[in-house]
Order: structure tokens, then C-alpha cells, then sequence
């Protein structure tokens, strides 16, 4: 009898690319998915559509106005990008900054929270595909920029931090803080509603239980932050670090299982927390001024600043140099999360990988800084944080 011949199986890889213009993102970016039987096997997360060489332009600029230069990074946390800008020349200043202008920097930090937490709500219930859902968090959204351009004059780069305080245009009188305590009750009522129906919807919750789980051990070896870091039980916020919150109570919110579920609750219970806060600012903002310039501009060394921001730790730093910015360097939170976005996705079905990437909610324009520094003789990639305030471009 003839010997049949031993079968071979071959595995065969398919790559599926998405981007960088996709229906799914917010943004233009691309993601390449290594599958094999409809499971992703591999990812890849490639940004860099939507550079602008922001800390380039930075360079040499007058300190105030770099820093007004920096809410260009991210058009959902402008707030978030001067606020840290400012407090980095104001460390190296040695500025005293008003309470009251503390008291309004933290209700326009949480606002900012509120508006990026609904955003990622609604498209995450979008990529879900439950339209009526993402539209009602929209909804809920718009009286959170409504109360934004109130307080700033804007929807999107309100342009209230300015070294010493903020601008005298941001300051809150009674009927302004009337109308945010008003607002405030009528969004956390929808808030509660949304979460009731949300929580309690079999598909739903479902669809995201146990889908892209990034284990705890792993979030921390790939540097996540914020809170895609806490939604695996990592109670770490550093809010709790930060001078401007010494007379807020909130709680830092953790979830235990890191998958998709766990961050979206994360949002939610933010958001609670978030109103929390600003009912105490809004009670409790002391009578004064609200910026101080009677600072003197001196040359500095390298300026560091961390603050929390609604996707995790956002770091400034920068030299002062004849009253100019040199050297300086921006790292948002979502550059560290890519790593989990990709991760997150290993292992899933193909409907779910875009779910995966979302569940950090990724924001990519304000990763899109990054660039290469070369010796000009030698033609050697130089480590741009060793070279001091003489940057070589």
C-alpha cells in the first residue's frame, strides 16, 4: 500500500489596514492588523499624518507667547496644554499665584474633563454602533461647552491661563457661578440617566465584557497613565500631587478587569467625580484677584511640569533664555497608551479591534511632535533632552 503523504497546513497571515481616513476614527491615523481566522495576531498604531512641529516653532518665542502657541496642540484639551504651559514658567519663575485664579483654573480643568469624557462616550457608543445612544451623550456635551465659551469666550481654545493668574475675562461673578451650578445639576441628572440605561442594556454590556483587556502588569510596563491605567485597578491620579487641588475631595475611581467595559465605566464615574469637584470650587472660590503680574522674567534652567489630564499625565517643560522658550518638549498621555492600544487589540476578533484601540481613548494630533535632532557634521541622532537649552535644528 502506497504511503499517504503527510498533510501540511499552511497559516496563512492577512494584513487589514485601516486609515488613515476611516469612519471609525476621529482622526487621521493608521492602523495595521495582522489577522489570521478573523483574530488580530499583531497591530501596529502609526501616527504622524497631522505633525506641525509645534515645539520647533516654540523655539526663540517669547514666553507668553508660546505659551498661547501650545493650545494648538490639542483642540480637546487646549485648556489642559496652556494651563501646564504656564504653570512651567511659573515654577521656574517662583510666581504666586492667586487662589482665586486656582479656584477657576481647577472648574475650567474639570469642564474640560467633562466635555473630553462625553466626547469619548459618544464615539465610543458610536463605534459600538448605537447611534441614539452617542447622540444623547452629545447632547449632555453641549451644555458642557456651552458653560466653556461662558467662562473662556470660546467652545475650543479659551485662552484662560496666562502666567501669575488667568485672564481677567475669566473671572466668575454671581451670575455666572449661578448659572454653572445650574447646568451642573441638570447634566448630572442625564449623566445618571445615561449610566441607568447604559449599564442595564444585556447587548451592550455584553459586547464589551472581557473584550481587550490590558492586565495591570502590562499597563504598568508600557508606562500607561490616566485612565486607561486605573481601569485596571492601578489607583493613581495626579490630581492628588497637584497644589491646585489641596482643597478639593474626590475619589480616585479604579476598575478591576482593564477591558472595555472597565474603561467606559471609568468615564462615567470620573464625570460624577468631576461635577463633585466643581460644586466645591463653585461653594467655596474666595474673594480677590485674579491674576498677579508683578513677576520679573529671568533666565531659568530645564522646567519640568506634570498635571493630570483627562487621558492621563501631560508633561511641559522648557529653558528661559533673554525671556525666550528654548528646549522644548511636550509628552502627552496618549503617546505612552499607544502601546496598550496595541496590545489591547492582540487577541480579538476583527469587529472588535477598532473597539480595542478607542477603549484608550487615543488622541493623536497631540501625539503628532515628535522629531529627530542630527549633529550636522557627523549626521548622528542626537538625544534632544541631553542637549540643554542649545538645541541644534
Amino acid at each position: 500500500m502506497e504511503e499517504k503523504k503527510a498533510k501540511t497546513q499552511e497559516i496563512i497571515e492577512t494584513e487589514i489596514q485601516m486609515g488613515t481616513v476611516h469612519p471609525a476614527a476621529l482622526e487621521p491615523y493608521r492602523v495595521r492588523f495582522f489577522v489570521e481566522d478573523e483574530i488580530v495576531k499583531d497591530a501596529e498604531v502609526t501616527i504622524g499624518v497631522n505633525h506641525r512641529g509645534i515645539e520647533r516653532i516654540m523655539e526663540g518665542l517669547p514666553v507668553e507667547k508660546a505659551n498661547m502657541l501650545t493650545e494648538k496642540v490639542c483642540g480637546i484639551c487646549s485648556n489642559a496644554h496652556v494651563w501646564n504651559s504656564v504653570r512651567t514658567a511659573e515654577l521656574g519663575l517662583g510666581v504666586e499665584i492667586p487662589e482665586r485664579a486656582l479656584y477657576i483654573r481647577v472648574i475650567m480643568g474639570e469642564l474640560e474633563r467633562l466635555h473630553s469624557h462625553f466626547l469619548y462616550l459618544a464615539h465610543g457608543c458610536e463605534v459600538l454602533g448605537h447611534e441614539t445612544f452617542s447622540m444623547r451623550i452629545f447632547y449632555m456635551r453641549e451644555t458642557i461647552m456651552d458653560l466653556l465659551h461662558m467662562v473662556g469666550g470660546n467652545r475650543v481654545q479659551y485662552g484662560c491661563s496666562i502666567i501669575g493668574g488667568v485672564r481677567p475675562r475669566c473671572d466668575l461673578n454671581e451670575a455666572k457661578l449661578a448659572k454653572l451650578s445650574e447646568s451642573l445639576g441638570l447634566v448630572e441628572k442625564n449623566l445618571v440617566e445615561f449610566a441607568d440605561r447604559f449599564t442595564r442594556d444585556t447587548m451592550i454590556i455584553s459586547r464589551i465584557t472581557g473584550v481587550g483587556i490590558i492586565p495591570q502588569e502590562q499597563a504598568l510596563k508600557l508606562s500607561v497613565s490616566g485612565p486607561t491605567l486605573r481601569a485596571t485597578g492601578v489607583k493613581r491620579d495626579l490630581r492628588t500631587d497637584m497644589f491646585e487641588y489641596d482643597n478639593f475631595d474626590f475619589d480616585i475611581i479604579t476598575q478591576p478587569d482593564g477591558d472595555v467595559k472597565s474603561n467606559i465605566l471609568m468615564r462615567v464615574l470620573e464625570s460624577f467625580e468631576a461635577i463633585k469637584i466643581l460644586r466645591q470650587a463653585i461653594k467655596n472660590i474666595p474673594e480677590g484677584k485674579v491674576a498677579d503680574r508683578s513677576w520679573e522674567m529671568v533666565d531659568t534652567d530645564i522646567i519640568k511640569s506634570y498635571i493630570e489630564v483627562p487621558r492621563g499625565t501631560l508633561y511641559h517643560s522648557y529653558a528661559i533664555e533673554d525671556g525666550r522658550v528654548r528646549g522644548s518638549i511636550i509628552r502627552t498621555p496618549s503617546m505612552a497608551n499607544i502601546g496598550a492600544m496595541q496590545y489591547a487589540s492582540i487577541g480579538s476578533h476583527i469587529t472588535d479591534a477598532q473597539l480595542c484601540i478607542v477603549q484608550c481613548d487615543p488622541c493623536f494630533t497631540c501625539s503628532d511632535r515628535v522629531m529627530e535632532v542630527y549633529d550636522y557634521e557627523s549626521h548622528k541622532q542626537l538625544d534632544k533632552s541631553m542637549l540643554g537649552s542649545k538645541i541644534l535644528y
